[in-house]
């Protein structure tokens, strides 16, 4: 018994994981250039039509048996993920011009799965044999399948451009490829210019390739010069949309939405458009149905002033009626070494001039072979030619011959024939060897000498075999060609305004101590609205809808919503940190509202734990998920306090219980963020609890951990700086706020 080799763990696994990332890559995941297909649809086609010759004109067969004769003699792989290939081409709403065609449930464009490969029959399309119709004629290379005991083709001799016709997507390892399906007799005009013109470049191709045609229609809104660069570029992203007409229905406006994006689930488009309306964000469509059958019909009913644009312009902000499509041209191209192919990214007219090359050496292979067939048919007729002159004599030597190869050999030594036409002689019966047979034998001599000749000057030019490449091209548009069904940038862009959406109406934001936030029409008693167990209401603000939600957080961080964005429910609402760009262990010091008919500004003091603060008037007309500083802290400090400057004095209170008022001319406004100036003089052991500005002679409410309240009057005024004096005795403080501000805090 051999002993282990060792071997360094790094080294192999490198070795393996790029032996794996080169077998995804080149043999899973990325399409040929030339016929466009992944091995494992390469493999489907070929078993459908060499082996259980499931042609157009085929009683179709079940797709289990299809994806058995796949498993067990090409792709020794999951019958699952073949299964679902083979549903993917017969899809009309996945390709463009389906490959097979299917009999039963092949799922849906609601997402619907495909019935098990038992209930399903399967045969091949009529444009399918386009891509294997020469496979005969020795055009491809062959090579041995997985266990060598027969052979597939390397790539099929695709008579139409499959790749750019049908499209491909697919994840490899560090790179994938998502390639748009496009109209075949568009693409069929522009191979037949590059092949009149060769110098023709991606922006010259793009006259007759006006850019991707989906199966489910809808509208790119991408300029003509975008296209051209995402051709040139072979990346870039596509914006598309379903399109929608306005119809009157019992006298009332109904917008129908006709078609939806590739790749879009239309059950789910139908589940945003309701729950949009459901939850009011889209006020002026009341209902939504799906009347769809064949065709795509997606009804909302809108309100009678409701203006239809604005109610598209929303839906297709917010729901997947508007999607990118992201281009990514990258293919495998051809090496010396038959069977293995390169990972390249390419251009439009990269991947045109690669299908005509491979188009160019398909014909001449074609074109060599039936010259071949058809000499060697000259051949064997040239012996029947000789033997025609003195049939009798042919007779008699074959009468008296002892076996067959000693008559093959003596007819050879008469005629002078090679054993070949020895051979095919001895094979004809004798009826065929009467006048009229014998004249037959003389027009088919005379028709394959044409023929030959024919051949014979097409071979010798590469100008006749472009005119064959370049007629049969036209002959596949002729055949299989159709109108295109995506439109391009014909409608102006919608215009969306995110206002006209809003419903201007009272409305009180809720917000708790431990971070939960909801929106109610109206709130009598803030402490009996639902909260999570051991949670307690925090911030009742009340306003419209037309504001919006602004809270500074103990990180000196500001973020805003609009307020109708905040869910509204009668639970416990959403957690904050869900709705907005929270980091961890932030939480909210203070929250308010700011309208939309004011300026957004406000004046604020600002109170650290470490006894620094300042003023701000931070501008609040702006939206900000992701957060905007307002305060810079040192390390271990963060922000205890943001109140409304409401009055002439500033009054800060300690953990420990002191207190400490003083003017509030001593603490300087920033107008940007910063860390301010101190405001009281803090023990070691001690930091800030709570900040508050109010006019002088004004009673405080100091509000504990435990939530217990305390209601005191500041002390004299002292300087900024000072550490106060101890007031609230054992009393821990967690917030300070003037008595008249009760009622948004709690």
């Amino acid at each position: 018994m051999k002993e282990a080799a060792e071997i360094e763990l790094r080294k192999a696994a490198e070795e393996r994981y790029l032996s794996y990332a080169l077998s995804v890559i080149t043999a899973r995941a990325l399409p040929d250039v030339r016929d466009g297909l992944k091995p494992v649809q390469r493999r489907i086609l070929y078993a459908m039509y060499q082996n259980l010759r499931l042609g157009p004109d085929a009683k179709p067969r079940k797709s289990a048996a299809v994806v058995g004769e796949v498993l067990g003699k090409y792709h020794p792989h999951g019958d699952v993920a073949a299964y679902e290939a083979m549903v993917r081409m017969a899809q009309p709403f996945s390709l463009r011009y389906p490959l097979v065609h299917g009999e039963g449930n092949f799922g849906s464009l609601d997402g619907d799965s495909p019935a098990a490969m038992r209930y399903t029959e399967v045969r091949l399309a009529p444009i399918a044999e386009e891509l294997l119709r020469d496979l005969r004629a020795d055009t491809v290379e062959f090579r041995d399948n997985y266990d060598a005991t027969l052979r597939e083709p390397v790539v099929l001799p695709a008579r139409f451009p499959q790749l750019l016709a049908n499209g491909s997507s697919g994840i490899a390892v560090g790179m994938a490829t998502n390639i748009p399906p496009h109209n075949l007799r568009e693409l069929c005009q522009a191979l037949v210019a590059l092949v009149r013109d060769p110098r023709l470049e991606t922006k010259d191709l793009c006259r007759w390739i006006q850019g991707p045609d989906f199966p489910t229609g809808g509208e790119i809104l991408n300029s003509r010069k975008e296209l051209r660069k995402i051709y040139e570029t072979g990346q870039g992203a596509i914006r598309l949309r379903g399109e929608y007409t306005v119809e009157t229905s019992r006298r009332k406006k109904i917008v129908v939405v006709t078609s939806v994006p590739y790749q879009v689930n239309k059950a789910r488009v139908v589940e945003q458009i309701a729950e949009h309306i459901a939850s009011r964000r889209l006020p002026q469509a009341t209902d939504v149905r799906d009347e769809s059958t064949d065709r795509v019909r997606i009804v909302v009913e809108i309100k009678p002033d409701a203006s239809p644009e604005a109610v598209m312009a929303y839906l297709f902000r917010h729901t997947d009626l508007q999607v990118n499509f992201h281009v990514n041209l990258t293919a495998l191209v051809p090496t010396a070494v038959p069977g293995v192919g390169q990972p390249a990214r390419l251009d439009l007219a990269a991947l045109c001039r690669h299908f005509l090359d491979f188009r160019f050496t398909v014909v001449t292979r074609r074109l060599e072979h039936e010259l071949a067939e058809v000499e060697r048919r000259l051949h064997l007729l040239e012996g029947f030619a000789r033997i025609f002159g003195d049939l009798d004599k042919a007779l008699r030597i074959v009468r008296r011959s002892r076996s067959r190869s000693e008559a093959a050999e003596k007819l050879e030594r008469a005629f002078g024939l090679d054993r070949e036409q020895a051979d095919a002689i001895l094979e004809t019966r004798l009826y065929q060897l009467a006048r009229l047979e014998i004249e037959r034998i003389e027009e088919e001599r005379r028709e394959k000498r044409e023929r030959a000749r024919e051949l014979r000057k097409q071979l010798g030019s590469e100008k006749e075999r472009w005119r064959i490449v370049e007629r049969e091209l036209e002959e596949i548009a002729e055949k299989y060609g159709d109108a295109r069904r995506t439109r391009i940038g014909r409608t102006a862009e919608l215009v969306y305004d995110a206002e006209a959406y809003v419903v201007h109406e009272p409305t009180t934001i809720v917000l708790t101590r431990d971070g939960w936030v909801k929106r109610l029409g109206e709130v009598k008693d803030p402490r009996s609205t639902r909260v999570r167990e051991g949670d307690a209401v925090r911030w009742v603000l009340r306003g419209d809808t037309k504001q919006r939600l602004v809270v500074f957080t103990n990180f000196g961080v500001l973020y805003s919503m609009k307020a109708v964005q905040v869910p509204a429910t009668t639970g416990y609402g959403e957690p904050l940190q869900k709705l907005l760009r929270f980091q961890d262990r932030e939480r909210v010091v203070h929250a308010m509202l700011a309208g939309e008919e004011e300026d957004g500004r406000g004046r604020l003091l600002v109170a650290s734990l470490r006894g620094t603060g300042f003023f701000t008037s931070p501008d609040l007309s702006e939206t900000t998920r992701s957060g905007r500083r307002f305060a810079r802290l040192k390390e271990g400090d963060e922000v205890v306090a943001v109140v409304p400057a409401r009055g002439e004095v500033v009054t800060v209170c300690t953990r420990g219980g002191k207190v400490l008022s003083f003017r509030a001319s001593e603490v300087p406004e920033l107008s940007g963020p910063g860390r301010g100036v101190i405001l009281a003089r803090l023990d070691p052991e001690d930091g800030l609890a709570g900040a508050v500005c109010h006019p002088e002679g004004k009673k405080l409410v100091a509000v504990g951990t435990d939530g217990s309240e305390r209601r005191f009057a500041p002390p004299e005024l002292g300087k900024r700086g000072q550490k106060g004096r101890k007031v609230l005795g054992r009393f821990e403080p967690l917030e300070l706020r003037a008595e008249e501000a009760a009622g948004t805090l709690f």
